[in-house]
């Protein structure tokens, strides 16, 4: 029993670490490239680390085209769409902000199935959460005193709305298609690696700037925080459950602020960890299950919808 409970800590520490260093590396990689550059390379080496364990599992890619039309739309707004947000963002922004930002998803991703009917009510529970919840977040940004990081700040939450968007979507047009969980993703990354490729002349033609630091941080991202992360997730959330799984919500901006602090030298503001910890007492409250409404699972950073997995959702930046 100690060993296993032993196992899932480390597991739910490798996923936070993973998925909150992400907006760290982002800001590192930023010294050498642009953000499109980024998106493309993260998304390839991502890509890449899922086509190479499906070819060792024996699986097949989806083939058909009604299946792989709906995973590119999956691919843009929960791959392609945040990935460049966050770093067009983190160009204005601390990466710690991105993160505490980014803690905003499950929110948006209530508040949008809500939207489209997909949640039927809220409930008093919920209710409250969205309002702390947003109210957190609307303490995080302190437009009062952003200045010119509030269009960075914004971007970011733009990111986590296109999140929600994209759990919505996969919820609805995706799970249940019968699908490895593991060839679903390796496809929607390989897809969106796709999109990012045929927009690159508009979001990455700059010249690349030469620096150790910036090509570490962009094949870390890439291969760790993108490709290794979703495979350390799905067995978290094979082997520990939903549950266990969905902590780390919690701790991907804790992750994201302290390393911000510690390697960058990020200041720390009150405000914002202020608003993070309403923020994510109002996702808790979100989270509340009740009889009449079942829980909807929202992602940690993200990226991706593990369709037949057990979990509705998964978050990660």
């Amino acid at each position: 029993m100690a060993t296993t409970k032993r196992g899932s800590l480390l597991r739910l520490a490798a996923v936070a670490l993973l998925w909150g260093s992400s907006f760290l590396w982002i800001k590192l990689a930023l010294g050498g490239f642009s953000p499109g550059q980024i998106v493309l390379v993260r998304l390839a080496l991502g890509g890449l680390c899922l086509l190479v364990l499906c070819a060792a599992r024996g699986l097949a890619l989806p083939r058909s085209p009604r299946l792989l039309a709906k995973i590119a739309v999956a691919a843009v707004f929960a791959n392609f769409a945040p990935y460049l947000l966050y770093g067009i963002a983190e160009q204005q922004v601390d990466s710690s902000l991105a993160g505490v930002l980014n803690a905003s998803t499950p929110l948006w991703t209530m508040a949008i199935a809500l939207c489209v009917r997909q949640e039927k009510s809220v409930g008093a529970w919920r209710g409250a959460g969205l309002v702390l919840g947003f109210a957190g977040t609307l303490l995080c940004l302190s437009p009062w005193e952003a200045g010119g990081a509030l269009g960075g700040a914004l971007l970011c939450l733009a990111a986590a709305a296109c999140y929600g968007i994209g759990y919505v979507y996969t919820k609805r047009f995706l799970t249940g298609s019968g699908l490895d969980p593991v060839a679903m993703v390796a496809a929607q990354l390989l897809v969106a690696t796709g999109l990012s490729a045929l927009t690159i002349p508009v979001t990455g033609m700059p010249p690349v700037t030469v620096r150790a630091d910036a090509i570490i941080a962009l094949v870390i991202l890439g291969v760790l925080c993108t490709g290794v992360a979703y495979l350390f997730n799905f067995r978290l959330t094979v082997e520990d459950g939903s549950t266990v799984a969905s902590t780390v919500t919690y701790l991907l901006p804790i992750v994201s602020v302290l390393l911000g602090m510690a390697l960058l030298a990020e200041p720390f503001r009150w405000n914002a960890i202020a608003g993070m910890a309403v923020a994510l007492a109002g996702v808790a409250f979100v989270r509340r299950t009740s009889a009449a409404a079942p829980p909807l699972q929202p992602p940690p950073e993200p990226v991706s919808a593990w369709p037949g997995s057990g979990r509705e959702e998964d978050t990660h930046g």
